[in-house]
């Protein structure tokens, strides 16, 4: 036989063997013959079906699959199960994530069995071959993330679709005739999942609520909403029990408490906060030293654990703020007036109090309920115009509490904190909420000033109850706020993304690792380059999450560090002021099971919030490129795949795509490796960190996203 039909031969087997794999896989809890497989392959020449059979002896002699009885074979698996929660790919298949292991779990699209985004499922894992990821198939879901979604109806004469808005939702909902509700053509609604029969590709829904025409602002928020599972009302007996709540203090109740009343106290918030939840005091003490009081609203002594309000906040978990509203975790009567730390107001309040001389070391700290009144609201603005230009109220006592907080910054960045002072985009709206302009928020001293106060009083509540009197930890039962070391095959790929642009990230020890990331993200500052650099150097970073496992926070570079500050938005706070009190009344440590349980819950509603909150800050700036469409802008390149470029415009960070077959001057080809796409006849880059000048091609708000083609 000759070299070329010899390797022709060899071709032909190779695909045969991979088809075999893949009908196998495809059915792998059922055994078949040579006969069959052929059968589903579309082999029915004699000699190749020998050939089939010789494979199939072939495959299962090195135990790639497995032959259960004579002459029938089947997909070689285990007898193990594992749960995991379904991760969804833009390609149909998926990834389970395991709760017992770092490993991931590869499920094909035909084994996903009616599995959808966020489930919880028992997963059947296959043999595992050499250097390949676990594989499994789907066999029970445990728990359905949802069963609501959120999309655009489109309508047959006695039938529709619900077309769902999230990319992670790849399978259309079927609505017969009599459940649309109304719904029309074109229109946005909600669809609940009823029944998903057997063999059918699409469940079957009903639409239960119809939300208006695409595009319509109020509807796409509302669409937002809904796809996040976030309320847009509280339920009556909700807010009954709000409005229940007294509006004047209690005498008893101050008498019990430490009282600031007569202290100088003020709060600095935001131009547009509603919620002040924080509020600094600060005193001259006799020897010389300072008091600084960290005194932060007192929403448990008004939320029972067995009422309405409680419940409510343990399922929302978080406050949301979307771009022109905020989905409040309390109704307005508790985060807006009766907890919120107004000035000229008597408030309850829960404290951590620190004696500290002017270079910030502190020498005392007494942790209790108090009462407060707030002389003086600042907001950032006007707290930054005093520390620029030493002038205005209180100007001496704001320039003491800045040059403190300096030196707490100062003292963090030493121990290995990583200073992210990422910059925040925000719109200016009119009397429709719609976007008119943009226009950059940035972290300044005066933000700094709370920031670093706010650390120091979540640090040392938890050191108080996490540590021992020997250093070691106590064992009690807490709610922490951890965050793990960068994952190294990340820090990997980070730094060698940067080397091209001449920074680098030194991986030798968890110090290292830190002060070169700090000395990068300092040289960076101000370069075309910086936000992206900046937003992959976020990526490379663990998530940070609550648990009662203490392993410490990395980006703060604190050993015990938890949530005390923000009980109006945070659930994690509210539990933290109740383990905090039931420690100082003298209780015992409680079973750490149930806090872990309300942990995962709080850490879950956070993703969720963060999700929504960007896709509103997407939404708007989609929006707002909507009467631009044609113009030219100057962007940077922030991302590189095989099908374009993404690219941030300079003025006002939105970003879109530019398509590579939108490049006419040559034929592009992605080089994964070098973060670029390289003309194949000019030799022409373009690549990540490159400026490109672009012409807005097309603003698409349903997908919310942005097309772009090069100038």
């Amino acid at each position: 036989m000759s070299k070329k039909k010899e390797k022709k031969k060899n071709r032909r087997l190779i695909k045969i063997e991979s088809a075999i794999r893949n009908v196998l896989k495809e059915d792998p809890l059922k055994s078949f013959n040579y006969k069959q497989i052929s059968a589903k392959i579309n082999i029915r020449d004699n000699y190749e079906r020998q050939s089939v059979l010789e494979l199939l002896e072939k495959l299962a002699a090195e135990g790639t699959i497995e032959e259960p009885s004579k002459g029938k074979y089947r997909f070689k698996h285990t007898e193990n199960f594992i749960t995991g929660r379904v991760d969804m790919t833009a390609k149909g298949s998926a990834y389970v994530i395991r709760e017992d292991d770092d490993q991931d779990v590869y499920i094909t699209p035909k084994n996903l069995n009616q599995a959808l985004h966020g489930d919880q499922v028992k997963v059947l894992l296959f043999a595992q071959r050499k250097n390949k990821k676990p594989e499994g198939e789907i066999v029970e879901i445990l728990e359905r993330s949802r069963d609501e979604f959120v999309g655009v109806i489109q309508l047959s004469k006695n039938y529709g679709f619900l077309i769902p808005d999230s990319r992670k939702m790849l399978v259309d909902i079927y609505i017969p005739k009599e459940h649309l509700n109304g719904a029309k053509d074109g229109q946005k609604a909600i669809a609940r999942i009823t029944d998903w029969p057997e063999k059918a590709s699409s469940p079957f829904g009903e639409i239960t609520e119809v939300l208006g025409n695409p595009g319509d602002h109020e509807v796409e928020i509302h669409s937002i909403l809904a796809e996040y599972d976030l309320p847009r009302y509280f339920p009556p007996e909700v807010e009954a029990e709000a409005e229940q709540i007294p509006d004047q203090l209690n005498p008893a109740e101050i008498a019990r408490r430490r009282d600031f009343r007569d202290i100088l106290t003020f709060t600095i918030d935001p131009v547009d906060a509603k919620d002040f939840d924080d509020a600094l005091s600060l005193r001259r003490l006799e020897n010389g030293h300072w008091e600084v009081g960290v005194h932060i609203a007192d929403v448990t002594h008004y939320i029972d654990e067995k009422s309405k309000l409680e419940e409510e906040a343990v399922k929302r978990g978080t406050s949301v703020y979307l771009v022109d509203r905020v989905v409040p975790m309390l109704p307005e009567k508790l985060s807006n007036k009766v907890c919120s730390l107004r000035p000229n107001e008597e408030k309850y309040t829960f404290s951590a109090v620190f004696e500290m001389d002017e270079d910030a070391k502190v020498y005392k700290r007494w942790f209790g309920r108090t009462v407060i009144n707030s002389d003086r609201r600042f907001t950032y603005e006007e707290a930054q115009q005093v520390i620029e230009t030493g002038k205005g109220d209180l100007h001496q006592e704001i320039l003491l509490m800045d040059s403190m907080a300096k030196k707490l910054r100062k003292a963090r960045m030493r121990s290995g904190a990583i200073a992210f002072d990422s910059i925040e985009v925000k719109f200016h709206l009119n009397e429709k909420a719609e976007p008119i302009g943009i226009y950059f928020k940035e972290s300044k001293d005066a933000n700094h000033l709370i920031e670093e106060f706010m650390l120091l009083a979540n640090r040392s509540v938890a050191e108080f109850i996490g540590k021992g009197k020997d250093g070691k930890p106590s064992g009690q039962t807490f709610v922490y706020r951890i965050h793990d070391s960068p994952d190294p095959d990340k820090l990997f790929d980070l730094n060698n993304f940067v080397r091209q642009f001449g920074y680098s990230v030194n991986t030798k020890n968890r110090d290292s690792i830190s002060q070169s990331l700090n000395k990068m993200l300092d040289e960076v500052k101000g370069k075309g380059e910086a936000n992206m650099i900046e937003k992959l150097t976020i990526r490379t970073m663990a998530k940070a999450v609550y648990s009662t496992d203490n392993i410490g926070h990395y980006g703060l570079a604190f050993g015990y560090y938890s949530h005390f500050t923000s009980p109006i938005r945070r659930y994690p706070d509210m539990m933290v002021h109740r383990l905090l009190q039931h420690y100082l009344d003298g209780g015992k440590s409680p079973s750490a099971g149930p806090y872990e349980d309300l942990c995962e819950h709080a850490s879950d509603r956070e993703r969720l919030a963060t999700e929504a909150e960007r896709d509103s800050t997407k939404y708007m700036q989609v929006k707002f490129m909507e009467d631009h469409v044609g113009e030219e802008f100057m962007g940077v390149i922030s991302g590189v795949t095989e099908w374009g470029v993404f690219v941030e415009l300079i003025d006002s960070r939105c970003e879109g795509m530019i398509r590579i077959r939108d490049f006419k001057d040559d034929y592009y080809v992605f080089d994964e490796r070098n973060f670029c796409i390289e003309g194949e006849r000019n030799g022409k880059i373009f690549q990540l960190g490159d400026q490109i000048m672009i012409r807005v091609k097309n603003a698409d708000l349903d997908k919310k996203q942005l097309d772009f083609v090069p100038v």
